[in-house]
């Protein structure tokens, strides 16, 4: 099903998980995990038989950010993926989801630390779900660098502007229960329970109608662009043709039915 040494994919129903998988170095980025990371928003977005998509993290981490070693001219572990990158020069900035938005519902399971680009990588999911002791943060001033995968864009517009500048000015870690409270993430479960509760959330999205949910999801991020009057004309265009397909005929006819609908992407 794909993947790579630092990127693991599995099915599960219609969701498709997609877990950073390099424990040891807390999940820090690395170049087959963002190969693998692009891969697979690619491949969810190809299968239609693919709802939605759960972003997580193996041995307790989400990830730790970019692997600093690597920065600072080390090397970086997966040489036989540097085609790849010579080929797709953005191809980093689309798996961390800066310059590519799967038309999928992503919804990440964070457990563990979840900072620098791990915390820029989350800015791009659409629903967020972190175990109790999760640790968020942009660290990057810290240590003279800049958070440049879309955060002091994208973090005001996803949080009040006086938290946004906090965490981008301080570079202090955020515990998940006041990450919850200014917003950044929706729900604090007991540590080790992340991924359950994403995948419930995903089996809730899975239920509904597959062209609905894409629609909405094109909406909500078209609209951020626009004005409040452009949105909502753009809303009509994208909603309209959802009335007519086959699958609103079946919600209606499931629900007049008081049965489960089944949809078909139709």
């Amino acid at each position: 099903m794909g993947g790579t040494e630092h990127l693991s994919v599995r099915r599960e129903g219609a969701t498709l998980i997609l877990t950073l998988n390099r424990p040891e170095a807390k999940n820090a980025l690395s170049l087959p995990m963002l190969v693998g990371l692009y891969d697979g928003w690619l491949a969810a977005d190809a299968d239609d038989d693919i709802r939605s998509i759960v972003l997580t993290g193996a041995g307790g981490s989400f990830c730790a950010g970019m692997d600093l070693k690597a920065l600072a001219g080390q090397g970086m572990t997966g040489e036989q993926y540097r085609d790849r990158l010579k080929d797709d020069p953005d191809l980093h900035w689309k798996a961390m989801l800066r310059h590519h938005r799967p038309r999928k519902p992503v919804i990440a399971a964070v457990e563990g630390y979840c900072v620098a680009g791990g915390t820029e990588i989350l800015q791009g999911t659409d629903i967020r779900v972190a175990g109790e002791s999760a640790t968020f943060g942009l660290f990057e001033v810290k240590r003279g660098l800049f958070p440049i995968g879309g955060s002091t864009v994208r973090l005001p517009r996803q949080i009040p502007r006086t938290h946004a500048l906090e965490m981008l000015l301080t570079g202090r870690p955020y515990s998940a229960a006041e990450a919850a409270s200014i917003g950044l993430i929706g729900h604090v479960v007991p540590d080790g329970t992340a991924l359950d509760k994403a995948l419930v959330v995903a089996e809730q999205i899975n239920a509904c109608g597959p062209l609905a949910v894409e629609a909405v999801k094109a909406s909500v991020y078209e609209a951020a662009e626009l004005t409040e009057t452009d949105g909502l004309a753009a809303e009509l265009k994208r909603g309209w043709p959802v009335f007519d397909t086959a699958d609103a005929k079946e919600g209606s006819k499931a629900f007049a039915e008081k049965r489960a609908p089944v949809f078909r992407r139709a």
